[in-house]
């Protein structure tokens, strides 16, 4: 029976998200949005109303906060630069988090990360806090635009490795939901990142997970 249990684990495979599931990257998300803003001449929000830019991709992020369709490349080369000088680091996990990936690895889960933030910052990330050991492949967005959504990122992803018996994504907004959800993958949401667990539900996702002890035991159902 044990054994049967344990094949049955590294058959089900799991997909995380980046920003507001595994690390609080918030600080220096909303720093050097704010400087790219700043740098437009554009009025700047809120830091209560730029959350809603963690997460989504920076394109769609920046059209929604005034620059011009014709200069939004210009501008997430802008922000870019200067969180690749700054932001990346202005960041944590989430308590509980290492612990989680470790248990999980440890018990065979195949874990991937599939996230719309730029592929090689994402590994930078994830090196630093010495997370990416965790993970057997780390996929994100190009820089050159053609893979920036969550569902292209899904799609890449899925293609390297399959699709084993069982997928589920972690994320913490609508987006990861949608973006799974283009691909047939159910979402688990956690309510500790930027997104609103009440729209993730609306949008299908499967459970909430207030913890990361409930997101372990949602992942052993």
């Amino acid at each position: 029976m044990e054994a049967e249990r344990v094949i049955g684990l590294a058959e089900t495979a799991i997909l995380f998200d980046l920003d507001g599931t595994l690390t609080d990257s918030g600080e220096g998300i909303l720093n050097c949005a704010v400087f790219t803003l700043q740098y437009f001449g554009l009025d700047v929000p809120s830091r209560q109303s730029l959350r809603s830019i963690v997460g989504p991709p920076l394109r769609q992020s920046f059209l929604r906060l005034g620059i011009p369709a014709e200069r939004i490349d210009e501008a997430v080369e802008v922000y870019r630069v200067e969180y690749e000088r700054i932001g990346k680091y202005q960041n944590f996990p989430y308590p509980g988090v290492p612990e989680l990936l470790r248990q999980l690895n440890a018990e065979g889960f195949p874990l991937y990360v599939a996230t719309s933030k730029p592929e090689e910052m994402s590994v930078d990330i994830l090196e630093h806090f010495g997370l990416a050991p965790y993970f057997r492949i780390i996929r994100g967005a190009t820089r050159d635009g053609r893979r920036d959504s969550k569902s292209s990122v899904i799609a890449a992803l899925m293609s390297e490795i399959g699709w084993p018996k069982q997928v589920y994504m972690v994320g913490d907004t609508i987006f990861d939901v949608q973006g799974a959800a283009a691909h047939g993958i159910p979402t688990i949401g956690v309510s500790w990142g930027y997104g609103d667990p009440a729209e993730m539900k609306s949008a299908g996702a499967i459970s909430i997970a207030d913890t990361t002890q409930a997101l372990y035991q949602a992942l052993h159902c």
